[in-house]
């Protein structure tokens, strides 16, 4: 049934005084084709929740052995962003590759990305960032320029506001997704983590298919080895 079917009220009906005709009211209704990506999303075998007012209440509330499947909700206020989260897996083991996307990011993480790959803790990091940040970051957009010429990176810009990163590790991949940026910021905010490989490979393929608003963005896109196969 049409929805404009229920739209009467004491006799009075709706569709006839905004004029529309008797066909077009019993039509179905139908949505253009969007088109995009879609990602699907499975259930994690755990479902984790956690609060923390600062890096060190995180760090005490979060299991430090992650495993596939498992789903951490995290409220969080203080010092706490979505870098305090990537830290925690790093910590764990060796990151193969981060895809960060982020509205806006600040200059001392972009540092801390670099010193980490130059330690070899990490391999590629390729940044997906609003449409702004070159204009109105111009000194993290410089350092970031310098990051992905050292570690094979990618750096595209479009019209942006997610906050996502998408992690390839040794031992598990994730996601994290988070309302803050890259960027400490006294708010609280809101962040889940979901270990599960096939999700990563999903989201890694949709920023490989973003196409950025800068003609030059670095590397070619990443693309994620075979999800069957690997033993890992």
């Amino acid at each position: 049934m049409n929805e404009l079917d229920n739209l009467t009220l004491d006799g009075f009906d709706l569709g006839a005084a905004l004029g529309i005709p008797e066909q077009e009211k019993a039509a179905p209704a139908t949505l253009p084709d969007q088109g995009g990506i879609k990602v699907s999303h499975r259930m994690g075998a755990r479902q984790l929740w956690r609060k923390a007012a600062s890096e060190k209440a995180l760090e005490d509330a979060i299991d430090w052995h992650f495993r596939e499947g498992d789903c951490y909700h995290c409220f969080s206020s203080g010092d706490v962003d979505s870098f305090s989260f990537f830290k925690m897996v790093l910590r764990q083991q060796h990151i193969k590759y981060a895809a960060i996307s982020t509205w806006c990011m600040a200059g001392e993480d972009v540092k801390d990305l670099r010193k980490w790959h130059e330690r070899g803790m990490i391999d590629r990091v390729d940044f997906f960032v609003g449409e702004i940040f070159k204009g109105s970051y111009p000194d993290v957009y410089a350092a970031v320029l310098d990051f992905i010429a050292a570690c094979g990176g990618r750096l595209v810009i479009f019209r942006n506001h997610s906050k996502v990163m998408a992690i390839e590790g040794e031992r598990f991949d994730c996601l994290i997704e988070s309302s803050a940026n890259v960027n400490t910021n006294p708010r609280s905010e809101n962040t889940v983590v979901t270990v599960d490989r096939e999700l990563v490979g999903q989201y890694i393929q949709l920023f490989s298919e973003i196409i950025p608003f800068n003609k030059k963005p670095g590397a070619e896109p990443y693309r994620k080895a075979a999800l069957q196969g690997e033993g890992r």
